[in-house]
């Protein structure tokens, strides 16, 4: 490829939570020119709202209190998921001062690309899915980011919500449709305001059912060379971040909703986000009727019931 044409400018990797944005990310940080830290930032969009707070940024304690604030927001992931660097905001605010980095986003750049070349990379990403909601801001930021929003069939987003549904605070199937209707409905729109170069949607059906083919397509839209260590990522050792990880790709992750959800819970699902899924390629199995008002608030009721009981006593 004619590095003229290739891009060095940040990756997000964005979708609905659940979506296999962690396996995404962990095959694309194999990638020799691509770094992306194994966690999630959480930090770019709150410093995007608060920006003004922290005054001129070309002074250096201004510098530090930003990186304090990263800590204080993300610190198991600068402590254990960059893996370029030790994270120390006293060192790394004086270092970013001298580079005469003196705005939000070049501070968080200066951070991620002194990572990246701690890994010998040349160009630096981020997997948090719920940027997928901040796109536009992102791009106001990061001008030459590029974005791949990854879209799961909901009905297996749901199953696997419910399996961490305290920490999701989801906790009835109507929840989850909605819940996984709002990031991919929300991330498309965002999309459509950027143009066809920074934005790309891939299935994750598609990477189980032909990870080269996928990968391939991600390569050229990143205009990157493509290159096998893709497909020969390094597995995670952490079982926090997902079982599937410690495996190599799993065809047969998908469709799990058809043995695992109830035809209630199917016909719940399809008939509160059955557009959706039709939009997004998705056959539906039912009639998908719509669902009552009253029923509708009974769903809301219960999970904000069983939310309030977790926030209060914990797991149940």
């Amino acid at each position: 490829m004619n590095s003229t044409k290739q891009n060095n400018g940040p990756i997000f990797i964005v979708g609905a939570p659940r979506s296999g944005t962690t396996l995404l990310q962990y095959m694309l940080r194999a990638h020799p020119r691509i770094s992306l830290p194994t966690g999630e930032s959480h930090f770019i969009i709150p410093l995007y709202r608060n920006a003004e707070r922290y005054g001129d940024l070309s002074r250096l304690e201004n510098v530090r209190a930003v990186l304090d604030i990263m800590y204080r927001k993300s610190a198991n992931f600068l402590d254990t998921d960059l893996h370029g660097m030790k994270f120390d905001a006293a060192i790394v605010a004086e270092e970013l001062h001298r580079e005469g980095r003196c705005t939000m986003p070049s501070i968080i750049s200066g951070l991620f690309e002194k990572n990246a070349r701690g890994e010998g990379k040349v160009r630096w990403g981020d997997k948090t899915p719920y940027y997928v909601l901040h796109m536009v801001k992102l791009k106001e930021w990061f001008p030459d980011a590029q974005f791949i929003h990854l879209i799961r069939d909901g009905r297996d987003v749901a199953l696997s919500l419910f399996g961490r549904r305290h920490d999701f605070q989801v906790y009835n199937t109507y929840l989850a449709a909605k819940y996984w209707q709002i990031y991919v409905e929300l991330g498309r729109a965002q999309g459509l305001q950027l143009k066809a170069d920074a934005y790309m949607e891939i299935h994750y059906e598609d990477i189980l059912a032909n990870p080269e083919e996928a990968m391939r397509r991600i390569c050229v839209f990143l205009r990157e060379d493509f290159s096998p260590a893709l497909l020969s990522y390094e597995k995670s050792s952490e079982t926090g971040k997902t079982p599937l990880l410690m495996q190599p790709v799993q065809s047969d992750n998908k469709e799990k909703w058809r043995k695992e959800m109830t035809p209630a819970q199917i016909a719940v699902f399809e008939s509160a986000v059955g557009s959706t899924l039709s939009e997004c390629g998705y056959v539906l199995e039912t009639d998908a009727l719509p669902i009552s008002l009253p029923l509708r608030a009974a769903y809301r009721l219960h999970n904000a019931v069983l939310s309030k009981w977790n926030n209060l006593f914990g797991p149940f």
